[in-house]
């Protein structure tokens, strides 16, 4: 029986992917490179190591906790004017939330998530949040989603998460839950072989679905 519903944060409820992307490209710019959105989709949201991926390919005078230092701070004065929801989150938590608990699990830091959140004006409806500091390993790693399933006092049995990304969608099945998987525009082309369900979009999301899911199980 599905009892909660497990949300991830970048790309799924919020539009912040295109963001991360340009944070990226500002910070790698000074050293003559400009990441495309391809490289940027095959490099640092396919697979884990990005900053490790540029200093290597590019030869950069920096270490990677240097790049990431600089991309971070980029990523926060973009964040800081404002982030967009992705079409009908709202709206799936406000259809969820009458008959499920609803979660967050998001592999960024606290202070980020914070801002993200406030922005697309969706914490009243989550019941639990979880962010970079409440766990140990960061997706694809089960921790994240295992925490906030504790938190929600749920087993994972009785969780679905809901991720846009393939290291989203391990995690998920890793942790013991179901995973749908609802890809954006830079996540689209990932392997979701794991995921129970794909969908194209949030307003696919419904309690049916769910009870579905639940009946198959």
């Amino acid at each position: 029986m599905i009892r909660g519903v497990l949300f991830d944060l970048d790309g799924t409820l919020a539009d912040t992917e295109p963001i991360q992307w340009q944070a990226y490209r500002r910070a790698l710019l000074p050293f003559g490179v400009d990441v495309g959105v391809d490289e940027y989709q095959r490099e640092w949201i396919a697979r884990e190591g990005g900053a490790e991926y540029a200093c290597r390919t590019y030869g950069l005078p920096i270490d990677a906790a240097e790049l990431r230092a600089r991309k971070n701070a980029l990523y926060r004065e973009l964040i800081a004017a404002g982030v967009a929801a992705r079409p009908g989150a709202r709206a799936v938590l406000e259809r969820l939330r009458p008959a499920y608990r609803l979660g967050l699990a998001t592999n960024t830091v606290r202070t980020d998530a914070d801002v993200v959140l406030a922005s697309v004006g969706v914490r009243d409806l989550l019941d639990g949040i979880v962010v970079r500091e409440d766990y140990a390993r960061a997706k694809p790693a089960p921790d994240a989603y295992l925490a906030v399933a504790r938190r929600l006092g749920l087993a994972p049995s009785e969780c679905v998460v809901v991720e846009d990304a393939l290291r989203g969608v391990e995690a998920g099945r890793d942790a013991g839950c179901l995973v749908i998987a609802i890809p954006n525009e830079l996540t689209r082309d990932q392997d979701f072989r794991h995921a129970v369900r794909r969908l194209s979009g949030l307003d696919e999301l419904t309690v049916d679905l769910l009870q579905d899911l639940s009946r198959a199980g």
